[in-house]
């Protein structure tokens, strides 16, 4: 997304408003790449480069008091849907814009980059990568909106945030899903041209760029690589690998936003923190493997109950194996009520889906054990 995006509207106004923010926007980009050097390019630095181009100032200005000011009153589902919807649309504008800068100079020269002329190889890079870095720092933006309007922290620069987001963003499964069903998405004629592009020794010129832009290059030199048809394939596949990774941010922020929701309202209702999060954990780890919604859950119970209850408990942190009889002994020491603590044991163990046997058999130990306490 563009610095301050505006929100598009159907008049031929909304129209030229968007295509004028897609050219300034390029305009920016082409004086970014021009302050790559072609190593930048060959060893993958660009996208490095790019990363913090593309989000140190955007995340100064977007964050969640940007988009209440902007859909006060929105439930974060609509905004994500029209932040989606926008940003496919820009995608598509920019591929009409960029795929007439296309030339057979610049086919000629992808496939061995830094092996043409010097004064062939600048422009055709430039014009590849202004079309490469646009959609990037378009996906990525998109992908941190998503994360802001589902409350789901990150922080561009912590380095484990920041893959967080690039995994988001531009993930393997998204790719793959995109170089199954791009074929599917173009015109039936040039469908035996794509499976050959996608096959073919014109993307050797991906080894020059990092495996996380893999993807992207693909699509580009496919929407170059393919005559006639050009600028039509450039704005289809933009606009769909855009909606793909604005869906898939969409998946995966929606999904932690439900967990955070669920790790704070466990411990609101919490009468028994502490021994809340060991319940928790015995549960969790009634499974050999702890799948991936178990370990956030737990990640954000552990953060949740010490900012509401100040509780840190560092033998539960410490533990290797858990053993049940530690769990038993703990309720054994509380009074009263233990409600709260089976209905977070029921909770944990949805968490994932469908409650299987193992899970089922710890939580009616826990119950057993709760009505002789």
């Amino acid at each position: 997304m563009t610095d301050a995006p505006t929100d598009p509207v159907d008049t031929d106004e909304g129209d030229a408003a968007d295509r004028k923010a897609v050219e300034k926007e390029q305009a920016e980009l082409k004086n970014f790449i021009k302050g790559l050097s072609a190593d930048d390019i060959k060893s993958g630095n660009w996208f490095t480069k790019l990363a913090a181009h593309a989000m140190n100032s955007y995340t100064e200005k977007v964050d969640w008091q940007y988009f209440q000011e902007r859909y006060e009153g929105v439930p974060a589902d609509a905004i994500v849907d029209q932040r989606i919807k926008m940003a496919a649309r820009y995608a598509a504008l920019e591929g009409g814009l960029s795929a007439g800068a296309y030339t057979a100079t610049v086919v000629a020269t992808l496939g061995s980059l830094g092996g043409a002329s010097p004064a062939t190889v600048p422009a055709a890079v430039a014009t590849m990568m202004v079309d490469v870095a646009f959609i990037t720092q378009l996906q990525l933006r998109l992908a941190y909106d998503v994360s802001v309007l589902y409350r789901v922290p990150l922080d561009v620069h912590d380095p484990e945030d920041l893959w967080k987001l690039i995994r988001v963003a531009f993930t393997i499964k998204s790719g793959e899903a995109a170089n199954k069903t791009v074929v599917k998405a173009v015109p039936a004629l040039v469908r035996p041209l794509v499976k050959r592009f996608y096959s073919g020794s014109a993307l050797a010129a991906g080894r020059a760029l990092p495996v996380v832009g893999k993807h992207l290059l693909q699509r580009n030199v496919i929407k170059i690589g393919i005559p006639l048809v050009g600028v039509p394939l450039a704005v289809l596949l933009n606009r769909y690998t855009t909606l793909l990774a604005g869906r898939h941010a969409q998946a995966v922020f929606r999904n932690e936003a439900r967990i955070i929701e669920l790790a704070e309202n466990l411990s609101k209702r919490s009468q028994h923190p502490q021994l809340m999060l060991w319940v928790a954990w015995l549960v969790i780890r009634a499974n050999p493997k702890i799948a991936d919604d178990e370990a956030l859950l737990m990640r954000h119970l552990v953060r949740v109950v010490r900012e509401r209850h100040q509780v840190v408990d560092e033998q539960l942190a410490n533990l290797v194996d858990i053993d049940p009889t530690e769990v038993w002994r703990r309720m054994d020491a509380e009074q009263g009520d233990l409600s709260d603590v089976l209905d977070a044991a029921d909770q944990v163990a949805a968490v994932d889906g469908d409650v299987n046997a193992r899970e089922k058999a710890v939580i009616a130990e826990l119950r057993d054990h709760c009505c002789r306490v």
